[in-house]
């Protein structure tokens, strides 16, 4: 699994024109993607990633080294949005190979599987439409963007 986490003060992801999942930060946005092997495990990594990363500095705090804190000290929101396309490969020729992501009742349970574990967690979480042209609105904060990989 893969997921590309972006810190922000808001976000929301529309589907026809209709919001299906919004977060007032701050928090995480994070884009999940999967491939074909992963499983349980990879779940569990990606979930506490996203859960524990201390990507925010404490508030009223001064930015100093050991001040930064995870979405779960904060009892910050997560939007998760389903991403297949981080698992393009585009290292030959101008258009994207999709082989390596995984296909969509693949990747449906895992991805519900990490909103599920941050729940377990606590986190307020919201989503997006799995398989839906979405449009995501979201103001970066930082900006900081994370690439996690597990």
């Amino acid at each position: 699994m893969r997921a590309v986490l972006q810190r922000v003060t808001r976000a929301a992801v529309r589907v026809d024109g209709e919001v299906v999942g919004s977060i007032d930060g701050p928090g995480l946005l994070a884009l999940v993607g999967a491939t074909h092997d992963d499983g349980p495990e990879q779940v569990a990594t990606i979930a506490r990633k996203i859960a524990e990363l201390r990507l925010f500095d404490e508030p009223g705090g001064n930015g100093a080294p050991g001040s930064e804190r995870s979405v779960t000290d904060l009892g910050a929101p997560v939007l998760v949005v389903s991403q297949f396309t981080l698992y393009a490969d585009v290292r030959k020729g101008r258009r994207p190979s999709w082989n390596k992501a995984a296909p969509g009742p693949v990747a449906e349970p895992l991805v519900a599987a990490v909103v599920e574990a941050l729940r377990a967690r606590g986190l307020e979480v919201a989503t997006g439409s799995f398989g839906a042209h979405m449009e995501i609105d979201m103001l970066a904060d930082g900006p900081v963007t994370i690439l996690v990989e597990a």
